[in-house]
């Protein structure tokens, strides 16, 4: 089954492409590598909440749910940017950060959402490489920014 397939048999419909925030693009493509710069979860042009995560304001499920709209903003981009997700080989690596208290060491939890629904819409190739980085703060006061790096189909075209 094809990820455009999987993605319509999950219900899952991705969000309207969001303007960068900064002098910046939001993705590059070099070879058949697409990189896409540091995503927020954006709903909408709106964060849904903002702060750190482990001193009660933020709850691991709720940084989780955000990981997750991160990963949704991430496949428009990849949509936007070579037109089709059956075009993505397989999801190569994410760099996930979790802004957090010190002393929260759950960041790998948090980003599981994230990588969870890769697997869930490419399968074995949604599979990928991970870091999960605890920051003291992130832009916008966002709870989690991720960049992904995808391998893409050759025969791509441009738009």
């Amino acid at each position: 089954m094809s990820a455009e397939e999987r993605l319509k048999e999950l219900g899952i419909m991705l969000p309207e492409l969001t303007k960068p925030i900064g002098f910046y693009v939001p993705w590059v493509i070099t070879g058949d590598l697409l990189f896409t710069s540091g995503i927020l979860p954006f709903v909408d042009g709106k964060l849904q909440r903002t702060g750190q995560v482990g001193n009660g304001a933020i709850s691991v499920e709720e940084a989780a749910e955000d990981a997750k709209i991160v990963a949704l903003n991430a496949l428009s981009i990849v949509r936007a940017a070579v037109g089709s997700l059956d075009m993505v080989r397989r999801c190569v690596k994410l760099a996930g950060y979790v802004a957090s208290v010190s002393g929260f060491f759950g960041q790998p939890t948090v980003l599981n959402a994230a990588s969870e629904l890769l697997h869930d819409i490419f399968g074995k190739n949604g599979e990928h490489c991970r870091v999960a980085i605890g920051a003291r703060s992130l832009p916008l006061n966002a709870t989690v920014e991720i960049d992904f790096i995808f391998e893409i189909d050759s025969s791509y075209k441009s738009f």
